[in-house]
């Protein structure tokens, strides 16, 4: 059912839509207070306007051929600098950036349409062809699964759950 639907890059012109999507995922797996909604929709919309056309973070978006402006899902990788440091094997050393995957997140009314498996698929092989070294992501409950069907695997990642001290 999926090959109705067609992927195409993120432009700075999705930022919207991009931060909709974002504040729903949020909304979705409950980590976010319905009074910092706007607040967090604004400052993604921010964030996409500038990281996108500077090449910080890389997006997709699906869309049904007979719309093409209404946007039902959509990924992203935000690049960043990774240290070099051994692959999980220990054999030899990783040297070039580093995707964090964000922002996997599909319009309730299109899901279980294979729209998210496409877009990772999309994101895997982008990456490949990019030089991109390692590819990590924070996988919802409802998410795990594809992700691990695709190959990601549970890491040794730990999160400070404090307040970190103002200098």
């Amino acid at each position: 059912m999926a090959d109705t639907f067609l992927l195409r890059p993120a432009t700075a012109g999705d930022a919207r839509v991009l931060a909709e999507h974002r504040v729903g995922m949020f909304r979705d797996i409950g980590t976010i207070h319905p009074e910092f909604e706007v607040e967090l929709r604004d400052a993604s919309i921010a964030y996409f306007a500038r990281a996108i056309p500077n090449g910080e973070y890389f997006g997709w978006v699906a869309y049904r051929p007979e719309d093409p402006t209404a946007v039902l899902a959509g990924a992203g990788v935000q690049l960043r600098t990774l240290l070099p440091r051994p692959p999980v094997n220990g054999r030899g050393i990783l040297l070039g950036p580093e995707g964090l995957v964000l922002n996997v997140y599909v319009e309730p009314q299109w899901r279980r349409r294979g729209l998210a498996r496409r877009l990772m698929t999309e994101i895997l092989g982008w990456a490949a062809s990019a030089g991109v070294v390692r590819l990590v992501l924070h996988a919802s409950a409802d998410g795990r699964p594809l992700y691990e069907a695709l190959g990601f695997v549970p890491s040794n990642e730990m999160r400070y759950g404090g307040t970190l001290p103002a200098l």
